[in-house]
């Protein structure tokens, strides 16, 4: 959701590309910014790390530029943080990602989604459509967490922790 709104943003739109993934291209889209690539995996999220590692090395970036936009049950519903590195918090999403890329240096912008109530099964707990009162907060969700990834990329990590992990 996050990526289609940074596309809708800087419209652009997505096409297929061979890495497995969906990507769309932005040149100049920030002061300062030469160009940003928006990507979409096509694989499920817990095979997600195959499709950024060939995006990766077709663009020839280093990990410390790539960017993930990730749920987190470890955060309320609706609370942001911004990080750089780290391990995978139970995400097989991001241990994919960490494990193709060789490196868990990528920074991540981590939207919380908190944890299911009772005994649900977290597996089935992120797979599942959001209530009414989430789907409620989630355009402003999605939103901020966009506006956290321009950050990110106009003002560099620290700035945008510094705007955002408050």
């Amino acid at each position: 959701m996050v990526t289609e709104e940074l596309a809708r943003r800087f419209g652009v739109r997505f096409k297929r590309h061979r890495s497995h993934a969906r990507v769309c291209e932005v040149s100049r889209p920030l002061p300062g910014v030469d160009r940003i690539v928006l990507a979409e995996p096509g694989s499920f999220m817990n095979a997600s790390g195959g499709p950024v590692s060939a995006l990766r090395a077709f663009y020839k970036t280093s990990v410390d530029r790539i960017v993930v936009v990730h749920d987190d049950l470890d955060l309320p519903f609706g609370t942001l943080r911004i990080k750089s590195g780290g391990g995978s918090g139970g995400h097989n999403g991001l241990k994919s990602l960490s494990a193709s890329l060789g490196d868990p240096g990528y920074i991540r912008v981590r939207v919380g989604i908190g944890r299911p109530l009772g005994r649900m099964d977290p597996a089935d707990y992120v797979l599942r459509p959001f209530g009414s009162a989430e789907r409620t907060a989630l355009d402003p969700l999605v939103n901020r967490a966009a506006d956290a990834v321009e950050d990110v990329l106009a003002h560099g990590l620290e700035a945008a922790q510094n705007a955002f992990n408050s």
